[in-house]
């Protein structure tokens, strides 16, 4: 009997001593729990439903546990700095859009910095906006917009679903770019824009396409050009912004994914190569369609390029734009 408790005693002992070594092991498993894409907008906007699509595929394909958490707000500093409030590990995904990379410019004191606090993983998706007037404008071509507002400064208006937005900034390049002046009307809920625009409130609008493909296609709005080098399936008899004559007004809307700064190598690598997998799947693919986006994939060197021109070109925009946001 004492020689059978001294064996199992060993024994413990062992296992005991094992502890640390298959505990440490454990740490390295990538994921050890779940992963969270942080999106840094509502629910049902593009870039939360491009961050549902992937979650989704990933959890099919890789059997990991993802979810979508929204933080809207702050131009994206709130989802941003809920990231970084999360350890280092790769598990706590920034959803990263054009608002992500003009905040810098736009919000005073911001308490991060792209290149210091964020690892990129991946570009995920490229849309093109569409620039739409109500039916009421006397302008059929983007030619015509710019004659009328150069002969009406300042009297007629462009809307947006807030501050930092795609809408915003890419109407204040369309400004910049053509000379113009308009006034910018944001509002707090994207439908509404639509609606003062609907109602000739407003009088145009650089809005992604999902919401007013119909409006358009009915005769609701009138769309002039897609922001696109290319035309796009959706609205195959509207121009480019190349085609009307302004080849510098092209303008990506994407959607990428970062995290916080010190997660391991193999660790973004595995989520780079996660996401590419799952952005080449039909599913995908058809899904992003359906929003008038692309997959796009790549490396986490390719997305960090990217981060980098675009802080700096919107910071010029904002510069130039002598945009002041009101908070």
């Amino acid at each position: 009997m004492q020689q059978s408790l001294r064996k199992v005693g060993r024994c413990l002992g062992f296992i005991v001593s094992l502890a640390p070594a298959l505990s440490a092991n454990a740490e390295g498993v990538f994921p050890n729990g779940t992963i969270r894409f942080v999106a840094p907008n509502s629910a049902s906007t593009p870039p939360d439903i491009i961050s549902r699509i992937i979650a989704k595929q990933l959890t099919e394909d890789e059997h990991w546990r993802v979810i979508v958490e929204n933080r809207p707000g702050g131009i994206t500093t709130i989802a941003a700095n809920d990231v970084l409030t999360q350890p280092a590990d790769g598990h706590s995904l920034f959803g990263m859009s054009v608002p992500s990379v003009a905040a810098p410019a736009l919000v005073q004191g911001i308490s991060y910095a792209f290149e210091r606090d964020f690892d990129p993983v991946i570009k995920a998706s490229v849309s093109y906006n569409v620039l739409v007037v109500n039916p009421s404008v006397p302008a059929t071509s983007v030619s015509e917009l710019v004659a009328l507002l150069k002969s009406q400064p300042d009297k007629l208006t462009f809307s947006s679903g807030g501050f930092g937005t795609p809408a915003h900034l890419i109407g204040e390049q369309f400004k910049l770019q053509t000379g113009t002046r308009a006034q910018h009307v944001p509002y707090a809920q994207f439908p509404q824009a639509i609606g003062d625009l609907l109602n000739g409130t407003n009088s145009f609008m650089f809005v992604t396409m999902l919401p007013v493909v119909d409006l358009i296609k009915t005769g609701k709005l009138r769309a002039l050009a897609v922001t696109g080098p290319r035309r796009v399936s959706a609205l195959p008899d509207v121009p480019t912004i190349v085609e009307a004559g302004f080849a510098s007004l092209v303008v990506e809307d994407w959607v990428g994914f970062a995290v916080k700064r010190g997660a391991p190598k193999e660790t973004i690598a595995q989520l780079n190569a996660a996401i590419n997998r799952a952005l080449q799947k039909t599913a995908v693919r058809e899904a992003f369609a359906k929003l008038g986006a692309e997959p796009v994939g790549g490396s986490p060197e390719e997305f960090g390029q990217l981060v980098k021109s675009q802080i700096q070109h919107w910071k010029k925009v904002v510069s130039d734009a002598g945009i002041s946001v009101q908070q």
